[in-house]
């Protein structure tokens, strides 16, 4: 999986940009200092926010922080339908704005300030919300800002909300060192299965064991093999939750050489043995 550094182009005429895109099987791993907002029109696959590995389909809808790494890997076709979303990029300044200093748009700015870990929103009808994005994509002018916060007026209303990511520090010092930080993720879902080494991964940001590992818990407040840790566990979880694949594979695809240490992970992390957090979805 590819990783790239993104700049996203916002016109000067627009204080933000939305627009419908085609999603890839052939995703890459980027971050941008813009929030945007990712709304599923249709597809299924995996996504990546952070240290969370997900499943996504028709109607996942989630706001994303600034310098947030993720993608949206294509899995499955739906038939006679292209993949596809809605995606809403805006600054990552718009909560220091003038406009936005009003105690009527107070609950949007909070939601705004959590986006950090990156939010998904449990729409229980959806339909409302996509048809505004999809008009907004096509508006301008006044039109444009006003359908932006007909968006953000439904997102406060869904109480169904789940934070996808461990904390990360958003710093000015961070935001310099994010490139790092994201060849650092890569090397790890690249390597996962195969197994990952603190020397290899010490040597993408040619550094030695022990200073890449002062770095990486300074930038990410998470030691260097409890992030990995996190990423075995999202992908064993997801594994789980979406196949009747053997507890065993999995813990084999999921990075871990011995079922024991497996279970004990994951318990500690999810609260449930691997087989208890099936039954969940069984």
């Amino acid at each position: 999986m590819e990783f790239v550094f993104e700049k996203i182009f916002v016109p000067n005429n627009h204080s933000f940009i939305s627009r419908k895109l085609p999603l890839s099987s052939n995703a890459r791993i980027h971050s941008h200092k813009n929030f945007e907002l990712n709304y599923i029109t249709s597809g299924t696959g995996r996504r990546i926010v952070g240290d969370n590995i997900s499943g996504f389909e028709s109607g996942d809808l989630v706001l994303l922080g600034p310098n947030l790494p993720h993608c949206w890997e294509v899995l499955d076709r739906e038939k006679d339908q292209d993949p596809t979303c809605i995606v809403t990029h805006f600054s990552e300044n718009i909560i220091n704005s003038d406009f936005f200093n009003m105690p009527e748009l107070d609950k949007v700015v909070d939601i705004l300030k959590q986006a950090n870990r990156g939010i998904r929103f449990k729409a229980k009808n959806d339909r409302e919300i996509r048809q505004l994005l999809e008009e907004m994509s096509e508006c301008e002018g006044l039109e444009y800002y006003i359908g932006l916060l007909r968006v953000f007026n439904c997102l406060i209303k869904i109480e169904e909300r789940d934070k996808l990511s461990n904390p990360i520090d958003q710093s000015s010092v961070f935001s310099k060192n994010i490139e790092k930080i994201n060849k650092v993720y890569e090397y790890v879902f690249q390597n996962i299965q195969e197994g990952i080494r603190l020397e290899e991964a010490s040597a993408v940001l040619n550094m030695a064991p022990s200073s890449f590992c002062r770095f990486f818990k300074k930038k990410t407040n998470l030691t260097f093999m409890e992030y990995v840790k996190n990423v075995r566990v999202g992908i064993a979880a997801k594994l789980l939750a979406e196949t009747d694949k053997q507890i065993t594979h999995i813990c084999f695809e999921s990075g871990y050489n011995n079922l024991a240490n497996f279970n004990h992970y994951f318990k500690a992390s999810m609260g449930k043995t691997p087989s208890d957090y099936r039954k969940n979805f069984r």
